[in-house]
């Protein structure tokens, strides 16, 4: 195992004291100095101190600092920085905390497969990544098949590969999730979204049912304190993930009790007994509630049959004229997504889908590279978002939500100034 400090040193996830030391005291000198810029800053956490620059102490300063790195208080912030360091000396003196049984770490994907290790933890790591959010997921037998069928006709494809691919990665999921009894810990990683937590309540449901189930923890955070938007666990330095390690809980009866609950609610034809789950609190597993409302945003809506996503794209290309799609996906997840979930191919995959409409609501041009296609709004398109039409009523090809299709009028809706589910 290797570790960089130097990458370690220029991760917007890892502050360094003194650089934020130094930075305060540039911005209590810019605030004296009047500066506009270092003015809207303070304006923006502390209306009072922009009013009156000359009571703006370094105390003050360093106040802001640490708010601008989503940390109540400076003293929060050297607390914070403190850990990290006692994390990232954990890791130099090559100390395994997960070595005391043996373990299996499970992520929805493998962005922190080798920071883990990075980060000393020498568990095994299964990648259970298959996109629950998008597409069937019913109660039949078949389910599996059913997904291996949309995931490869959905994304597979365009990354070069076929069903053949697919299926092998799916299945192989499936069947490590059969053996986690032959480990003494199962450790659990996840975010906020709804990709991550639709897929937490899978796991959740079949770890339930485990015979022999082996103790299971779960590390969840819906933010860390940086520089930048926390989006996802990935973005992680090693001792971050080590610090979040060490602050992991055990799973209790009543998480398991709900990720089932929930999970049966995913893949029925009705939406709304997962909404009555949403709407409820779902307090046992904090971050579900919120993923499964922007996972029910997906329906179509009651004022045009378009989705959340669909609305989105048809606004950015209405707003800003025809751009390469590439671009349209960077300005949804930036600035408009307000829970983003959508990997980049599945961002393709419903632009690709909007355009086989039978009057369609955008326009692709041809190319080889799909980020490289321009793609522009059509007037049907205009139509939909101004409320003159529905999206349902131009022929779109059918899509699922969960065990919900959706494929014409009627279909069940979202209601978003009541926040629910309505029968189209």
């Amino acid at each position: 195992m290797t570790y960089d400090s130097r990458s370690a040193a220029s991760n917007p996830f890892r502050p360094n004291l003194d650089q934020q030391r130094k930075r305060a005291k540039e911005l209590r000198r810019a605030v004296a100095a009047g500066d506009p810029q270092a003015l809207a800053r303070v304006a923006a956490l502390k209306d009072r101190l922009a009013s009156d620059p000359g009571a703006f102490k370094l105390a003050d300063a360093q106040w802001v600092i640490a708010r601008e790195l989503k940390l109540p208080s400076w003293p929060a912030l050297k607390a914070h920085i403190t850990s990290l360091d006692e994390a990232e000396a954990a890791i130099a003196r090559s100390a395994v905390p997960d070595g005391d049984m043996p373990t299996l770490h499970i992520r929805c994907g493998n962005d922190i497969a080798q920071p883990l290790r990075s980060a000393g933890i020498a568990g095994a790591f299964l990648e259970y990544s298959n996109p629950l959010c998008d597409g069937p997921v019913v109660s039949s037998a078949d389910w599996l098949e059913r997904r291996i069928h949309f995931v490869a006709d959905a994304y597979a494809r365009w990354r070069g590969e076929g069903e053949r691919e697919t299926r092998a990665k799916l299945e192989a999921e499936e069947a490590a999730l059969q053996r986690v009894s032959d480990y003494g810990r199962v450790a659990l990683w996840f975010e906020h979204d709804s990709y991550d937590q639709l897929i937490l309540i899978r796991l959740l449901s079949c770890l339930a049912d485990c015979p022999g189930r082996p103790f299971v923890e779960i590390v969840a955070t819906g933010d860390f304190p940086g520089a930048v938007p926390f989006w996802g666990l990935g973005q992680l330095p090693p001792e971050a993930l080590r610090l979040l390690w060490e602050r992991r809980r055990p799973v209790t009866e009543a998480q398991f009790m709900l990720g089932a609950r929930a999970w049966d609610a995913l893949r029925v034809p009705d939406p709304r007994e997962l909404w009555v789950i949403a709407e409820g609190g779902a307090e046992e597993l904090p971050f579900l509630s919120r993923a499964l409302f922007r996972h029910l945003q997906e329906l179509p809506d009651v004022a045009a049959g378009l989705s959340l996503t669909q609305r989105i794209i048809l606004t950015v290309l209405h707003e800003h004229g025809p751009m390469p799609a590439g671009r349209i996906f960077s300005k949804l997840m930036r600035d408009h997504e307000p829970l983003p979930w959508l990997g980049d191919l599945m961002f393709w995959h419903g632009v690709h889908e909007m355009s086989r409409a039978g009057e369609p609501p955008l326009l692709i041009e041809p190319g080889e590279e799909w980020q490289r296609r321009m793609v522009s709004i059509t007037a049907a398109g205009r139509d939909c978002l101004e409320g003159r039409r529905d999206y349902l009523s131009l022929d779109p090809p059918p899509r699922w939500l969960g065990g919900v299709e959706i494929s014409g009028m009627p279909s069940w809706r979202w209601d978003a100034g009541a926040r629910c589910v309505a029968s189209g």
